[in-house]
């Protein structure tokens, strides 16, 4: 039922309701009836005015019977409001988020995003002697690590400010753990990705055991080079996969480094003896030269392991 038509059936019964009163009261005060011991005149009205609270609740009770929206109206307006206060403030939240995504994948397309969600800013490796020297080394560090995000996010300006917060119970629970016993490796990592010219740079700290990566002639990783593999490009293939399963390996055993340390040089003369060899298949090593904890960097050479 529409609301003009209950606006109409309304009026419709209150003027009804009120002829009816008025005739009511008026046949009560002629015939002189007396109710609660009040004067004739008295009751008339106190008997027109009970007659028109009852006939307008039973209107009331019939417009709520055949109305839907006026029950909803009557008991569930203010419910309804939360709700829709509820509903505009996640679409408010859900807008900005997708206009945040829209200029993220804008700005990759551009180029204009500096750091990455969770891009490492500074790196340090703490054996603390005592506890005193706790402060100064994550102040060092922080200072790093602000430095860092300084050049990248806004680059030709003097970093004389603070531009990277990390939470104070983040940096709480840093110093609780690197206080114990041991060796430990802290950075610190963007927390998103950073546009080119942003005010600041959101940061938390990861702190991880200070173990043996890899130790001094170590192989990580080897392949075979097949004998239909003699063209420039599919040797390269296979060193280049040769030197990605080998750090593939390093970082699963937790190494921080972003990437291996290797002789281009080297590297290129084992190309060419590749493809001028005479045997059909030969063994590809990755060998670590040197022994490297967690933040060290990772030196691997490339070898000739054995033939067949």
């Amino acid at each position: 039922m529409t609301g003009w038509i209950l606006i109409f059936i309304l009026l419709l019964l209150g003027g009804v309701l009120a002829t009816i009163g008025d005739r009511l009261g008026s046949m009560v005060g002629k015939a002189r009836l007396s109710v609660f011991n009040l004067r004739p005149k008295r009751t008339a009205v106190f008997i027109t005015a009970v007659t028109g609270s009852l006939i307008s609740s039973l209107s009331l009770g019939l417009l709520l019977l055949v109305s839907r929206q006026l029950r909803v109206g009557l008991f569930e307006l203010g419910d309804l409001q939360m709700r829709l206060k509820d509903a505009r403030q996640m679409y408010v939240q859900a807008n900005g988020e997708l206009k945040q995504i829209q200029k993220d994948l804008i700005a990759f397309r551009r180029g204009d995003v500096v750091l990455t969600s969770g891009q490492n800013l500074a790196t340090l490796t703490v054996e603390l002697e005592t506890a005193s020297e706790i402060k100064g080394l994550i102040d060092g560090l922080l200072q790093e690590a602000n430095l860092e995000a300084y050049q990248k996010v806004r680059p030709g300006e003097i970093p004389n400010r603070q531009i990277l917060l990390v939470p104070k119970a983040d940096i709480q629970r840093l110093e609780s753990i690197i206080s114990e016993k041991g060796s430990w490796v802290v950075n610190f990592r963007s927390a998103a990705n950073v546009l080119r010219g942003e005010r600041f740079v959101y940061a938390f700290p990861e702190v991880l055991p200070n173990i043996t990566i890899v130790k001094e002639g170590e192989v990580l990783a080897s392949t075979w080079l097949e004998e239909d593999e003699r063209s420039s490009s599919s040797v390269r293939t296979r060193l280049n996969l040769l030197l990605a399963s080998a750090f593939a390996e390093v970082k699963r055993r937790g190494s921080l480094r972003s990437g291996l340390q290797f002789d281009a040089n080297s590297m290129n003369i084992l190309s060419r003896e590749m493809l001028k060899r005479r045997t059909p298949r030969v063994q590809l090593d990755a060998i670590a030269i040197q022994s490297s904890d967690t933040a060290d960097p990772i030196a691997v050479v490339l070898r000739k392991s054995s033939e067949n």
